[in-house]
């Protein structure tokens, strides 16, 4: 058979269900081959970085690897930044792209870049296919380390010219190894360490938001009392209604939150990246008593010098040492983390009656979201002011049902993401959360949305201005540079492409907005005139803020 006919088939094979791209010249074989497919579809999206997104949702909420596409030189360059947001934030993802004849990648030439090289910095493996017989072993190769923990992007490139050569390979069967699991030792150490300590902590990562994981870590607390900080991307991974949730941790200032993890003696992380919120910031002297509960082993930092590493499958981990922590005894001191969940509390119940015309503030959005959705729709963050806002005051019952770029942190994300979404769990409700500046960076995605009849609702922060650059910069400065800029008409756009529109422009309207646009089949617009002046007063609150210990 063709080289791209094998290719599709080990993808099949594999258990490849989509492939969101844009092609081009160099892998119309591939197309032909992709479209006798009956186990895959393809998505044509407008912009390969809107594919590179929509991939990454599927991986993350899955579990289990989409492909993104495109074809070589500016397709691949277009590709990247959707990549490496995925391979940071731990989404497993294949990524295809075209190339030119080998007969011309030795010289100057059309297009011609070495894409392998540049997208080694932001997969797991990149490679290219030479010989056509190898692309079993190579798709194989690919899946596998894929989705190995920690999961991530895997690049296979396939020249034109090879993806019309003849084989008589077949797919290699996909045989999944179960995670290492691990030692039965560091787990009663582990226990122990517990044991002794008087006001254990457990900062909440990533690795966290799997099904198992998440009930397992809910287990743990409910029979130790232990409470929970999580960081940005494992929002729900315990329910925050219950007593022993802290809510998040992640803003690069003290927060409330920070007063717990100041108090601790131990701190228990599991599953937790260094990328999510540096332990500098919540142990900048590296005098913490830290303990690792993970896949994998600990990165090297001054600041995170675990005393105990139990490494291995994080749910698997955290079944045995509810086991050991069940027949133990503890004399926790917690009063500081009541404080703390109690204060939190104070701030997310403040806005629930704010009815204040003209623009609306952050937290009335927000809690008002938080009660119109259920518990296990998806709300997906883009990267901007709001981001800070969405993770400190929207709070979760599930895990995988608040989704925040933080790692690669790319702007553009949420409205790919929620397309994505959308496809993933049809029946629930998906929202998006962009600032007008990161919406219209992945604004052409409207027209795919429409296309697909994707049943989400888009709601943007609208301030004219690039919101969170201005904060940051009046933060540290007193005064920030000229951050604005103009918006369409966002009536004539939602008309454009097909979209209802709904605007909201004071308080009393948020609730019943949103309520219509979520009762609206297909794609929906919210603009919310948002009250960025919130962003200076919450700085310069929680500089006033001092912790009782």
């Amino acid at each position: 058979m063709k080289a791209s006919d094998l290719l599709v088939k080990c993808l099949e094979t594999e258990g490849i269900e989509l492939i969101f791209g844009v092609p081009g010249e160099e892998n119309a074989d591939f197309m032909m081959s992709l479209e006798k497919s009956e186990k895959i579809r393809f998505i044509l999206t407008r912009h390969e970085q809107g594919a590179a997104f929509m991939a990454e949702i599927y991986g993350r909420l899955t579990g289990n690897p989409a492909a993104c596409l495109a074809t070589l030189g500016p397709g691949a360059t277009n590709l990247i930044t959707g990549v490496a947001d995925a391979n940071m934030d731990r989404a497993p993802m294949l990524v295809l792209t075209g190339q030119g004849a080998t007969a011309r990648l030795h010289k100057e030439s059309h297009q011609i870049m070495d894409v392998v090289e540049m997208f080694k910095p932001v997969t797991k493996w990149a490679t290219t296919i030479i010989n056509a017989d190898t692309i079993p072993e190579i798709t194989r190769k690919a899946v596998r380390i894929a989705r190995s923990e920690k999961p991530g992007a895997v690049l296979i490139e396939l020249p034109e010219d090879v993806a019309k050569h003849e084989t008589d390979q077949q797919p290699m069967e996909p045989r999944r190894f179960r995670r290492s699991v691990a030692n039965d030792d560091d787990i009663q150490r582990l226990a122990k360490r517990i044991q002794q300590s008087k006001r254990p902590i457990i900062l909440a990562g990533n690795g966290c938001v799997r099904k198992r994981a998440s009930q397992q870590l809910s287990r743990l607390c409910e029979t130790t009392g232990i409470g929970v900080l999580n960081t940005f991307m494992a929002k729900g991974c315990v329910d925050f209604i219950e007593p022993y949730s802290l809510f998040t941790i992640g803003l690069g200032t003290k927060d409330i939150v920070t007063c717990a993890i100041d108090a601790a003696d131990l701190v228990i992380t599991i599953g937790f990246d260094m990328v999510e919120y540096h332990p500098s910031l919540w142990n900048p002297e590296g005098t913490k008593n830290i303990v690792h509960l993970d896949f994998i082993a600990a990165e090297i930092d001054k600041n995170y010098h675990p005393e105990i590493e139990v490494v291995g499958d994080v749910a698997d981990s955290l079944e045995k040492l509810n086991r050991e922590v069940s027949e133990m005894d503890f004399d926790f001191d917690f009063q500081q983390q009541q404080r703390t969940r109690i204060q939190m509390m104070e701030e997310l119940n403040a806005w629930q009656n704010d009815n204040a015309t003209g623009k609306v503030k952050p937290q009335k959005v927000l809690s008002d979201l938080r009660e119109v959705l259920p518990a296990d729709s998806v709300l997906l963050s883009d990267v901007g002011a709001h981001k800070m806002w969405i993770a400190r005051h929207f709070q979760c019952h599930l895990p995988n049902t608040c989704l925040i770029p933080n790692g690669f942190c790319s702007m553009g994300f949420a409205l790919p993401g929620a397309i994505a979404a959308d496809m993933v769990f049809p029946d629930k409700p998906i929202v998006g959360i962009a600032g007008d500046a990161g919406f219209l960076m992945n604004v052409q995605e409207m027209e795919t949305a429409k296309r697909l009849n994707s049943d989400i609702v888009i709601m943007v922060w609208e301030d004219n201005a690039y919101g969170l650059i201005a904060w940051k910069q009046w933060a540290e400065f007193g005064k920030h540079t000229d951050l604005s800029f103009g918006n369409p008409d966002w009536s004539s756009l939602a008309l454009a492409f097909g979209w209802s529109i709904h605007k909201v422009n004071d308080s009393a309207r948020m609730k019943s907005e949103l309520k219509k646009a979520l009762g609206h089949k297909g794609p929906s617009l919210v603009v919310v005139s948002i009250d960025y002046d919130e962003n200076q007063k919450l700085t310069e609150k929680l500089g006033q803020l001092t912790c009782t210990i």
